[in-house]
């Protein structure tokens, strides 16, 4: 069962108070050795340094084998000791939601120890011990994206009076389908990576059981299966509807003839193989288990026995492999529909309220694909505008504020949905304004103005909504045909179109939720901070705390500017709390030159990691151009086939089990997302490069199918950077 991520504590404290700590316990989870890890340890254990550790463990990949290049310098007994020591076990952990119910005290059945964490009891055997056992186990699973609905819907309750759940948000509406045929989907739950962003403008959702299916069909299981290319082909039209045997047509009918589901592999083996009830339900355990594959080969005699009795025996093999296949996991209908869900409510809220979306995002980190920068990035590319932390007006984590301060109305209740007979459509807004390229020196701190304090929570206070009524009606108009070339603008759809989204405090290094919790509690009882002395007598902030929030621009309400916070933070922290004011030796900050637009990127990027009007890149932009190196956005329009050098910073790096050494880089500019195709041969040639980079420079050939662009790498550079950038990497 998926909860709300934080509130997941919540849920596992209250079954140990309902059952008690001596019939419950959570599951460990065995740890075991994995390239990096092993080098580490073999280097500790043979009398390395720990700096030689930690360079070694750099250059060998996250998984897979210790040796995957001959391009290191790992000494050859550490190299032989790290490859015998692979998936050996090396301690334990806890398991993400498992826990286990007894009817007698569970130290009785199970050894048990204490968590690290207060309040929790740990068995010493992981999940599969337990089911080998029969022992009662309960997933209680965090979803991070369960948080941010949640955060999203009361930041529109709050700000624009319209109240939303689950239930009452329009079904079936075409804008949501249209942005998904698009592949505009960064910051949606489960439908946002590179696979499933690649797949979205072939398979064209146009209703929910299609989101259902996209959910799906990304999976190990369909993916070795070969079952993505025949679905999507007969989704299109292009190919007939066919089935194995004519007994699995009711079975097979929803999804096209092309088995998705567990339960559909389930129903397969009974139907066609001569399986009971029994075996059906050996086999669902088995998909995605770690002995998935022996566990169904033990079944196998009896599925060809079975098959054949059916009169099915020329298609024995292709019958047995899809079975076969879902032991690398694949996903229920019923968990595929539950997620479909949670994709469509993201979807159109991300759509219709784009800056308070955004906002629960960032405060329901870390979770999902992309990292907070990205997700700003994205936002800002759809009119959504960032303001930087301010000591003054930032709350603890990202909220919203008015566009304009002047123009709030009063609501004596919320908004209600429209109902079918609604008002007409309201005239189109015009847009929210896009940011101006970023300064290339510090701005006067007024460049960033901290608007007036808005109403909390509870407030009568909201700000009149943008877009179109019609989005609110229950009823919806049809979902017709997508047509790709017809042009997709989600600012008619936008209701928080005069909303910004402000930067919380807890998101400053060094400063967490403790930290942004006494600065807001303080101010909001006695008053706005007077200075930067003023807030560290009040909070008791330390000079790193307070350092950091002079980076990352939070003190320019004071009108001071960065440089000069930062030449005031270690005065104003030799003040304390209970000092007199005025006590420390502070006066007036020396005339100090502004920083460069770069140096701005840089200290927002250390400070918080987001830099929230401007990118990396841009800074680079004219060299590029110098070039010929095309932005993202130009790559829609350049022809197929032809070979282009493209650069950006380098968001993730993945190559999943199912892609055959293939590793997958996705690359981001100031315009867009560029998504990379690098053989195993290339990623060899380039290794260093290819591992290490923070950002780079690829050439390669241009490949669009189907609405969907990728870049086929044949050259790896390193785009030097003074900004430092982090990616997500092989998860």
């Amino acid at each position: 069962m998926d909860f709300d991520s934080d509130r997941r504590e919540e849920v596992i404290q209250w079954v140990y108070s309902k059952y008690g700590r001596r019939n419950a316990a959570q599951m460990a989870n065995v740890i075991t050795y994995r390239p990096k890890l092993a080098v580490r340890d073999m280097a500790k254990a043979l009398g390395f340094s720990t700096g030689q550790q930690d360079a070694w463990s750099k250059q060998v990949d996250a998984w897979g084998a210790v040796r995957s290049s001959a391009d290191h310098d790992i000494p050859p007994p550490v190299v032989k000791l790290a490859e015998e020591l692979l998936k050996f076990p090396r301690h334990l952990g806890i398991h993400s939601g498992g826990m286990v119910l007894t009817d007698i005290p569970v130290g009785h059945v199970v050894p048990i120890e204490h968590a690290r964490m207060e309040n929790r009891t740990v068995l010493q055997w992981d999940k599969d011990d337990c089911a080998w056992m029969g022992l009662v186990k309960f997933d209680l699973l965090g979803l991070g994206m369960l948080a941010a609905l949640q955060y999203a819907m009361d930041l529109v309750r709050e700000h624009l009076g319209e109240d939303w759940n689950l239930d009452t948000i329009p079904k079936e509406e075409p804008g949501v389908y249209d942005q998904l045929g698009k592949a505009d989907s960064v910051g949606v739950f489960q439908v946002e990576s590179r696979a499933q962003m690649s797949t979205l403008p072939r398979l064209r959702p146009r209703s929910f059981y299609d989101l259902a299916i996209e959910v799906a069909l990304i999976r190990p299981g369909p993916i070795q299966g070969g079952a993505v290319h025949p679905f999507i082909r007969r989704k299109l039209g292009e190919e007939p509807v066919t089935y194995l045997h004519p007994a699995l047509e009711p079975v097979l009918k929803r999804t096209l003839g092309v088995p998705l589901f567990q339960e559909q592999l389930m129903q397969i083996a009974m139907k066609v193989g001569g399986c009971t009830g029994e075996d059906a339900d050996l086999l669902r355990r088995a998909m995605g288990s770690k002995r998935g594959v022996e566990k169904i080969s033990s079944l196998k005699t009896k599925l060809y026995d079975g098959i054949a009795a059916n009169g099915t025996g020329d298609t024995a093999d292709l019958i047995y492999e899809r079975i076969e296949a879902f032991a690398n996991f694949g996903f229920a209908e019923s968990h595929s529909i539950s997620f479909a869900l949670l994709v469509y409510a993201s979807t159109w809220l991300r759509l219709h309220y784009p800056a308070a979306f955004l906002a629960a995002l960032l405060r329901a980190q870390p979770m999902g694909f992309y990292s907070p920068q990205s997700l700003v990035a994205d936002a800002r590319r759809h009119g959504v505008q960032v303001h930087r932390p301010d000591i003054q007006t930032s709350g603890i984590h990202a909220t919203l504020e008015p566009l304009d301060p002047e123009h709030p109305r009063t609501l004596e209740h919320p908004a209600e949905p429209a109902s079918e007979g609604g008002p007409d459509p309201a005239p189109t807004p015009d847009p929210a304004p896009t940011p101006d390229p970023a300064p290339t020196a510090d701005p006067a701190p007024t460049a960033d103005p901290a608007p007036a304090p808005i109403p909390g929570p509870g407030s009568a206070l909201r700000v009149v909504a943008t877009g179109n009524e019609e989005c609110l009606r229950v009823e919806q108009p049809a979902v017709g045909e997508f047509d790709p070339e017809q042009p997709f603008d989600s600012d008619l759809h936008r209701r928080d179109g005069r909303l910004v989204v402000r930067l919380g405090l807890a998101g400053v290094k060094s400063i967490g939720l403790p930290a942004a919790t006494t600065i807001v509690e303080e101010r909001e009882k006695n008053g706005p901070y007077a200075d930067m002395s003023d807030l560290v007598r009040r909070t008791g902030l330390t000079a790193v705390q307070v350092e950091a929030l002079a980076t990352a621009g939070a003190f320019d309400s004071f009108g001071l500017s960065r440089r000069q916070a930062l030449w005031n933070a270690g005065r104003a922290a030799e003040e304390r709390p209970g000092h007199l004011s005025g006590v420390s030796s502070s006066g007036p900050p020396p005339m100090l030159p502004g920083m460069t637009g770069m140096e701005t990127t840089m200290a927002d990027l250390w400070a918080t990691g987001i830099s929230p009007d401007d990118h990396p890149i841009r800074h680079v932009r004219a060299a590029l151009d110098e070039r010929g190196i095309l932005r993202a956005n130009q790559l829609s329009t350049a022809d197929d086939g032809t070979r282009v050098l493209v650069g950006g910073v380098v968001t993730h790096r993945q190559r999943p089990a199912t892609a055959a050494g293939v590793t997958f880089l996705n690359l981001e500019d100031e315009t867009g997302m560029i998504n990379v195709i690098c053989s195993s041969g290339v990623w060899n040639r380039h290794r260093r490069i290819a591992r290490e980079s923070s950002a780079m420079i690829i050439r390669g050939r241009l490949e669009r199918s189907s609405g969907v662009t990728n870049l086929v790498a044949d050259k790896l550079e390193r785009l030097p950077l003074a900004a430092r950038t982090i990616s997500r990497d092989f998860r």
